[in-house]
């Protein structure tokens, strides 16, 4: 990480929308992590609502949630050095569902002022001072937290079109505008996002994504999987969920069935829309299943083109598209769908506009392949780190700060 733009010895605060303590991977944990080498953090959780505790009170993490409330458990935890987490001693009422945007506004305010004051108790607590303050896309229980929380400069990070979502949909068109707006900066893990966000704030930044890719760029067993042995090569193949809301199920229809002679496999889970669909019937595509995630390198080391035929929508066009840096860090020729988001791959990367373009750009990811392409898709992806990304992030900072106050 360059010098001149790292950021030292500064106290940041996290607040979003997935907890410390949730099994999923998440950007933002990633992103603490990497603040937490240089800077003292607190990650905070998001505050227990009324009706998550209805729904799943006998569960051990809402009863620990409880526990803190209650104030029979400390809620400051240190995961590692200069890093904390922080479950909230402050319950907020569910309110995402009232139609009135005049009394959402108002008790979510009230929502605010419950959660701000248990991030200052911690604050106190731990000694922070001057804090900045990191919000990972969470519009509603944080749109108040500037005001409250008095950062020395505020952050919105936007890595998901959350307005796609019925769930943050309804007020969200409102309020996240005017939270992007109000925010010093914001920074976006696409390209889609960040133009998005800058329509509201012209302090808006991309800066790229993070990916563990060590199992990918140094795979310990090169042998085909036992289980695609005898499937015939060319192999086209796609690592990942199967879901029809994401994926065009009549693309991926149109490959195999041009090309009888090129067998499309599929490994992840489906969800019933696949399940149900005409690709079970056509002879060339073969469903592996789900597999563990250390064994998913071997299989995209035995694909000869990897694809992703993602569907254009609301959903999926402003996602950074995790998965190609994967398959870049094999080193395999990818054929994905264009999008904006695709925009930074297009020089690794064959992108196509129609089912009839995949046919084509794959004969011809196939035709081009080599060993220096090969070196080069890898080289590109290894550059995909976290301390890449959050390097980013602190020149968005600077930025900031220098045509605004003195870092």
């Amino acid at each position: 990480m360059q010098k001149n733009s790292l950021i030292t010895g500064r106290d940041i605060v996290i607040v979003g929308q997935q907890p410390w303590d949730v099994e999923i991977g998440s950007n933002c944990k990633n992103i603490a992590d990497e603040f937490s080498k240089h800077n003292r953090v607190l990650y905070v959780n998001s505050p227990l609502d009324r009706i998550t505790l209805y729904k799943n009170k006998s569960e051990p993490k809402i009863q620990k949630r409880l526990n803190v409330i209650h104030g029979k458990q400390n809620g400051i935890e240190k995961i590692q050095n200069n890093l904390w987490n922080l479950f909230p001693d402050k319950m907020i009422e569910s309110i995402n569902w009232i139609k009135s945007q005049f009394l959402f506004e108002f008790i979510n305010k009230i929502n605010n002022k419950r959660f701000a004051a248990s991030i200052n108790k911690a604050i106190q607590k731990l000694g922070f001072e001057h804090i900045m303050l990191f919000n990972d896309n969470d519009m509603f229980r944080c749109f108040y937290l500037k005001e409250l929380l008095q950062p020395d400069i505020s952050i919105y990070y936007s890595r998901d079109y959350m307005l796609a979502v019925d769930y943050w949909k309804m007020h969200g068109e409102k309020l996240e505008p005017e939270l992007i707006a109000k925010s010093d900066i914001c920074v976006a893990n696409s390209t889609y996002l960040a133009n998005y966000c800058k329509k509201y704030n012209p302090n808006s930044y991309y800066v790229g994504q993070g990916c563990e890719l060590d199992i990918f760029m140094h795979i310990k067993d090169k042998r085909k999987p036992g289980d695609i042995l005898a499937i015939p090569s060319p192999i086209i193949g796609y690592v990942g969920a199967l879901q029809s809301l994401r994926l065009d199920l009549k693309v991926i229809a149109h490959i195999a069935e041009s090309n009888p002679e090129w067998s499309v496999i599929l490994v992840g889970p489906e969800d019933n829309q696949f399940k149900k669909s005409k690709l079970h019937q056509i002879k060339n595509v073969y469903f592996i299943g789900s597999k563990d995630p250390v064994e998913l390198p071997s299989y995209i080391n035995a694909f000869d083109v990897c694809i992703n035929p993602q569907i254009i929508s609301q959903v999926t066009i402003g996602n950074y598209p995790r998965k190609i840096d994967e398959y870049l860090a094999v080193g395999k020729p990818v054929v994905a769908t264009k999008t904006e988001a695709m925009s930074i791959f297009s020089g690794y990367t064959y992108l196509a506009k129609s089912k009839e373009e995949y046919v084509a750009l794959i004969g011809k990811a196939l035709a081009e392949d080599n060993d220096e392409l090969r070196e080069e898709r890898k080289k590109f992806a290894s550059s995909h780190t976290w301390e890449n990304s959050v390097n980013e992030i602190y020149k968005a900072i600077r930025n900031f700060k220098n045509e605004h106050l003195s870092l």
